[in-house]
């Protein structure tokens, strides 16, 4: 099978099948090349359904989410071309490029200088240049440039930290998967006014957590 009828496959029976009906997003998928942030050592996996590990012994955190779930985050956000994201956890830069597409300019933060490094390659050669990675820990939140009109987590939270939600601007876009395993939420939050919120969550999912997420208090007998 050719790469373009495996990226046609991926669309058209894994993320279109999921609600992913927009077709500007459909189209972006097929404009930026997800086989070029895949390892090289699992690129023919390029296009399965399944997280893709990020480096031969990655930790259960360090992988490309599924394809669908891209879809979906870009699809709900809705990212505009004025609008300044923030994205905690780089990881491959696969998703970093998509919400550059969309957006003014993307803030991505990740924790591991290795996967840093390495999304920072992968967006040089895919030519996005409105996209800046920093190494360091937001999982609790990004002040060097909030407010944001979007924020992305690419990992999952046990609880969505007060810190980061108020670092969106009104109007602003949230996206976060919430919860423990084995059933999560993904959950859109709209920043309606100040210090006002409106949440809904979009579909059960299960992801790995950020490191360092927040964690709720815990009774303990």
């Amino acid at each position: 099978m050719s790469v373009e009828q495996a990226r046609f496959n991926m669309i058209e029976q894994q993320i279109r099948t999921w609600e992913v009906l927009d077709q500007d997003v459909l189209d972006l998928l097929y404009a930026v090349r997800r086989e070029e942030f895949v390892p090289a050592a699992y690129r023919e996996l390029a296009f399965s359904d399944l997280e893709i590990p990020l480096y031969e012994g990655a930790e259960e955190g360090e992988r490309m989410m599924q394809p669908k779930v891209e879809a979906r985050i870009l699809q709900e956000l809705a990212v505009r071309k004025y609008e300044r994201v923030l994205e905690v956890g780089t990881g491959s830069g696969y998703l970093t490029a998509l919400l550059a597409a969309r957006a003014h300019h993307v803030h991505s933060v990740e924790i591991s200088p290795k996967l840093k490094a390495f999304a920072e390659d992968n967006l040089r050669r895919a030519e996005v240049e409105n996209a800046t990675v920093e190494l360091g820990d937001a999982a609790q939140g990004w002040q060097q440039h909030a407010p944001y009109d979007v924020i992305v987590l690419t990992a999952s939270t046990p609880v969505l930290p007060r810190a980061l939600v108020s670092q969106l601007k009104t109007g602003g876009r949230l996206f976060a998967v919430v919860g423990d395993p084995p059933v999560m939420e993904a959950r859109l939050v709209t920043c309606v006014g100040s210090d006002s919120q409106h949440a809904i969550d979009l579909f059960e999912t299960c992801v790995a957590p950020l490191k360092n997420a927040m964690q709720p208090v815990r009774f303990r007998f």
